[in-house]
């Protein structure tokens, strides 16, 4: 039922679901139009669209998201049950879902999606490695076991804190302080799908899973990206900031002698996903930052052989630990970002299985002690084009500096392909003064 009020809105109310606000004001963009500008005149964010040029996610048909949507699909959402609603109404007709405020995605806490009968204290005495020992894993575990009681109160995080993107969907933070608190956006197999200027704060996984065989000491492995995108294609994540927050890994408390580890990663893209540009973002405070493919296996090269194209373009990298990102099978294009290396500072571009990183004119600020050699690792044997870099200032050959660190592990130069879907390309010296005035939510024009 559709109830028009008197302040150019209309109030849509869904069988099921929390009522929505569905703004008027909207004028529709044509598909392909320049991000910000349509007919000499101003483009408001909600319809604005992908540059030509700008990345892999402009590549073939470009990416417009919901630039098209009719009035009846413009959303404008506070809260949690809103969003998860805006989002699947309409299936994939082009919609813009606009964010207003921060959104707790967190729900009701950990306590309320834990199921009877599960105690963490109980986990803990049951499978200490004293008892359980370091040689078997926890799969076996039967439902009333204290694992098995652990994977339904996950269970049912799952299913509160991930929201579904549909294609053809623009999602887009309103103002300087929109965004999500312990939300998780799941783009999975979903086309044509912009995110821009929000602010996440990782989802905290409130049941990590304790496996005693990862490693020699066992690990806690826990859920939750703050995006994820699977299988999708034409995907453009802008102008948005990733972050732990108030609960950095520094908050967390160990067992078993390891940390209790309960973020993942801030931006995954896998299973085949394919044209992905992630342009002007913040990444900071967070360990395992960005996978791009996420096995070596067999099965996972047939998907993701061919696939995983991925620019990275004007992104400041803070306070990370590694993989910024980390690279399996894709071409990805890694060009006028900032680095700036921490406490615990481990790598920035991890080369992994069939990977073809081009990294260039990108500066990296590095504190006493880190050197040069350690912003690339080399996980498996792959070429990697990485010119134009500047470190602290100076020009510096990446590859060979890394070589001169880690003789036992060489790369080789020449990723075997050149990007060109390129639009400005800044000096690597100046990149610094404008990705970290302009980079992250909040600076959206």
């Amino acid at each position: 039922m559709r109830t028009p009020n008197c302040h150019g809105r209309v109030i849509v109310t869904l069988a099921g679901c929390t009522a929505l606000v569905l703004s008027l004001t909207g004028t529709a963009a044509a598909s392909g139009t320049a991000a910000g500008h349509r007919n000499g005149h101003r483009t408001a964010p909600e319809r604005q669209v992908l540059p030509a040029r700008d990345g892999w996610a402009s590549y073939g048909t470009g990416t417009t998201g919901g630039a098209a949507a009719d009035p009846a699909h413009v959303y404008t959402v506070s809260t949690w049950e809103q969003f998860k609603a805006a989002l699947a109404d309409g299936g994939s007709a082009p919609k813009i879902v606009r964010v207003k405020g921060t959104i707790d995605a967190d729900g009701p806490g950990c306590d309320a999606f834990a199921v009877p009968g599960y105690d963490l204290a109980t986990y803990l005495k049951t499978y200490d490695p004293a008892v359980w020992g370091r040689a078997r894993t926890l799969d076996a575990e039967p439902d009333d076991s204290p694992e098995g009681l652990r994977r339904a109160s996950a269970a049912r995080q799952d299913a509160f804190i991930k929201a579904a993107v549909p294609a053809n969907t623009t999602i887009v933070g309103i103002g300087r302080d929109a965004g999500f608190q312990g939300a998780s956006l799941q783009i999975k197999g979903a086309d044509n799908v912009i995110v821009r200027n929000l602010a996440f704060e990782s989802p905290l996984d409130c049941f990590p899973q304790w496996d005693p065989t990862d490693t020699a000491d066992g690990n806690w492995n826990s859920e939750y990206d703050s995006a994820v995108v699977y299988g999708s294609a034409h995907v453009w994540i802008d102008h948005d900031t990733f972050t732990d927050g108030d609960h950095p890994d520094s908050t967390l408390p160990s067992y078993y002698g390891r940390i209790y580890e309960q973020h993942d990663g801030e931006l995954d893209i896998v299973k085949g996903a394919d044209y992905v540009t992630a342009s002007w973002n913040v990444f900071e405070n967070h360990d395992k930052t960005i996978l791009i493919g996420n096995s070596d296996s067999a099965a996972t090269a047939a998907v993701d052989r061919g696939h995983l194209k991925v620019t990275f373009h004007h992104n400041l990298f803070r306070n990370l630990v590694e993989r910024a990102p980390r690279v399996r099978f894709g071409q990805v294009d890694s060009y006028n970002n900032h680095f700036v290396a921490g406490d615990g500072y481990s790598y920035s571009y991890g080369i992994g299985m069939e990977s073809q990183l081009v990294a260039e004119h990108n500066a990296f600020s590095l504190p006493d002690g880190t050197t040069a050699g350690s912003v690339l690792k080399k996980w498996k044997d792959a070429p990697v084009t990485a010119a134009d870099n500047y470190v602290n200032g100076a020009p510096v050959d990446l590859v060979a500096a890394h070589n001169a660190q880690v003789p036992g592990e060489i790369l080789r130069s020449g990723a075997g392909w050149t990007p060109v879907l390129r639009t400005r390309v800044d000096r690597p010296h100046a990149v610094p003064a404008r990705v970290d005035h302009r980079a992250g939510a909040g600076h959206l024009s």
